[in-house]
């Protein structure tokens, strides 16, 4: 019998340090998947180029009084986006689109202090295990990436175009999703532990790595319909007009050039990759029904099918009612919802092994 003051088991001890670091990582996560939406709202209200300067380590606090106002302001009008499409903006308006970039620089700061902190604190601790310390450090420099990359975005639509490049749109927000899964993977790790229960047959496991892979690329996918402002050329559903293969798509040449610059094939694209990843789930979740799954993988891939369908409504809606902000939000955080719990399903089926 031990004694009240005895000091804790060094195993009921790790497994209470790796909890408090898989929340951490989860608090992150949620703090990612804000952001992102954020950035989406941000790109929907063409808000996006109103800070034109890059302050990595200034520039906390907004504009104060007046006379900063309108210096901020003056700096804007020097841009392409105010000389081609906002001249004779006021300075009120102005201040409603530069909420929108400021707030998202500023929890994108914020993000990096509630890893930071908390990592050196669990670090100096002890409380880490040293073999998180690769992945972290890697999420960290990773984060810091993002950053350059979102200037680099920004840096697009300062020049000629009044607009950022949907290439560079597309890259930031596939960067965004990465750090998003790879919080939630390694919080997983750190959650769950490999299940001693059923085993996943290999059949499952791969094809769910395909289903995984298809809805990055169609969020890939959806990125570069948002950068072309692709939503807005046909909205109706199924067909577009009175189209199954609207005309407009071979427009460009060289042929491929359409993929990435027609905003007519990309909403096409986009269209098709939905209803090959809806096959491709429900392919795989009928075929997971016959397996001897744990309770968890079940319960995942049945949160898959539901995610699944609420993000094919959310994605019809959108178009047919000409992209409202909140719907288009709702849709690309659909996105993230669906990409987290495919990523859930598969870390379930391989902690439960994998039998031929």
């Amino acid at each position: 019998m031990t004694r009240p003051d005895d000091p804790e088991p060094a195993p009921g001890k790790a497994q209470r340090s790796r909890r408090a670091v898989a929340i951490w990582l989860l608090c992150v996560a949620a703090m990612v998947a804000a952001m992102v939406l954020l950035g989406g709202a941000t790109r929907l209200t063409h808000s996006g180029l109103s800070m034109v300067q890059w302050q990595p380590l200034m520039g906390v606090l907004p504009p104060l009084g007046q006379e900063e106002w309108q210096e901020t302001f003056e700096k804007y009008k020097q841009y392409p986006e105010y000389q081609k499409l906002n001249r004779g903006m006021s300075l009120e308006e102005f201040k409603g689109i530069f909420y929108y970039e400021y707030s998202h620089r500023v929890l994108g700061r914020g993000i990096s202090l509630v890893f930071a902190v908390p990592f050196l604190v669990f670090l100096l601790s002890g409380r880490l295990e040293r073999r998180r310390l690769p992945s972290l450090v890697g999420l960290f420099l990773l984060g810091g990436l993002q950053g350059l990359i979102g200037w680099w975005m920004v840096k697009s639509g300062l020049v000629d175009r009044p607009d950022v490049s949907q290439y560079r749109l597309t890259v930031h927000f596939g960067v965004a999703v990465v750090i998003l899964g790879a919080l939630i993977w390694v919080a997983l790790d750190l959650l769950l532990p490999p299940s001693s229960g059923s085993r996943a047959p290999r059949v499952v496991v791969r094809w769910t790595w395909v289903a995984l892979a298809l809805v990055f690329l169609q969020a890939l996918s959806g990125g570069l319909v948002a950068g072309l402002d692709g939503g807005f050329v046909y909205n109706t559903f199924p067909m577009m007009d009175e189209h199954w293969l609207p005309p407009e798509l071979g427009l460009l040449s060289p042929w491929w050039l359409n993929a990435f610059e027609n905003e007519v094939t990309a909403q096409f694209n986009h269209r098709i990759g939905a209803y090959v990843t809806a096959l491709v789930l429900l392919a795989l979740w009928f075929k997971a029904r016959l397996a001897p799954l744990g309770p968890q993988a079940r319960l995942a891939l049945h949160l898959m099918l539901a995610a699944l369908v609420g993000q094919l409504l959310l994605g019809v809606f959108t178009l047919i009612l000409l992209v409202p902000l909140s719907l288009a939000i709702l849709h690309q955080g659909g996105a993230l919802v669906l990409f987290a719990v495919v990523l859930y399903a598969l870390h379930r089926l391989q902690h439960e092994g994998a039998a031929a």
